[in-house]
């Protein structure tokens, strides 16, 4: 044999040695030993329970909403008014409220959350802040004021102004 035709597979052995190392790198392999440390734990926030009871919540409101904050006496007034057609916000069966999510019309069970910040949600099951809760600006036992977190929600939908209609449930 000549010495180009031995350099020939030598050369090929060579690059395919070194692929397979970079492909090796790149993939991160797998490494079976025993000895290898474990994948990092995702660390899950505990739950905060929140300061607004389900039951404050339950019974009649009339709704109303602003975009202005200096519009909210105004529309507090505008919400009292609308206690001839209130929206009710019912008890729901595991310990949450039953109201609307943002564009949609059949209510369904929603649940309070706390934050580890002090703030309080009402939304679907899942973490505090999420795309589809509401934030409670404030609440009084009287007065609730909510906005939506979606951004294009609380623009469509303002600033939320529940009065109670009569007596607390």
């Amino acid at each position: 044999m000549t010495s180009s035709r031995c350099a020939r597979p030598v050369a090929n052995l060579a690059i395919a040695s070194a692929l397979t190392m970079l492909l090796g790198a790149c993939g991160g392999g797998f490494n079976l030993s025993p000895s290898s440390p474990a994948p990092p734990e995702v660390a899950v926030e505990p739950e905060v329970p929140a300061t607004i009871r389900a039951e404050d919540l339950v019974g009649k409101w009339g709704l109303a909403a602003y975009n202005n904050p200096n519009d909210r006496p105004r529309t507090e007034k505008m919400a009292l008014a609308q206690c001839k057609q209130p929206y009710v916000i019912g008890a729901g069966t595991s310990g949450g409220v039953i109201m609307h999510l943002a564009d949609q019309a059949t209510p369904q069970e929603l649940r309070l959350k706390g934050s580890a910040g002090g703030k309080n949600y009402i939304g679907p099951a899942g973490p505090p802040g999420g795309e589809q809760d509401r934030e409670v600006v404030s609440f009084d036992g009287r007065v609730l004021i909510t906005r939506f977190v979606d951004k294009d929600a609380a623009t469509r939908y303002q600033t939320m102004v529940y009065v109670r209609c009569g007596p607390r449930a």
